[in-house]
Order: C-alpha cells, then structure tokens, then sequence
C-alpha cells in the first residue's frame, strides 16, 4: 500500500489556484469541489488539513484563493 501523501494548506491553495486557473473549477464552488481532483486516499489529510486552518467543506473556493492580482489585457 502506497504511503498517504499529507499536504499542507499551502499545497492545497496552490492545487486549488491551479484547477482555478485552468477552468476545472470556478472560484465560486464549495472547496469539497476539489475532492474530484485528489487522489481518495489522500482526502481525509486535506480535510483535517483544512479544518486545523479553520475552512469548512461548504466555503467557496475563492476563501482559499485570498487575495488575486489582475493583470491589464
């Protein structure tokens, strides 16, 4: 059995930003959105993960983003 990787808030920001940034997620969508793009075994360290961080499953996605930077067209 291939060990549990455990991600640390700030990977799963980076994971959230990139999923946002190629369009397979909106900003908009409850971060349990995100279960679709992590592995099922590694779920429940990103859930414990959020939760010490103080984010529920309902929160948006955008929580996660904090602050963005537009760029001028």
């Amino acid at each position: 059995m291939m060990p549990t990787l455990q991600y640390s808030i700030t990977m799963i920001k980076d994971e959230a930003r990139h999923l946002v940034d190629v369009g397979s997620v909106e900003r908009l969508q409850p971060i349990y959105s995100l279960c679709r793009y992590i592995p099922s075994r590694e779920w429940e360290s990103v859930e414990l993960e959020l939760e010490r961080h103080g984010y529920l499953l309902r929160d948006r996605i955008i929580d996660l983003l904090g602050r963005e930077d537009w760029r001028e067209d």
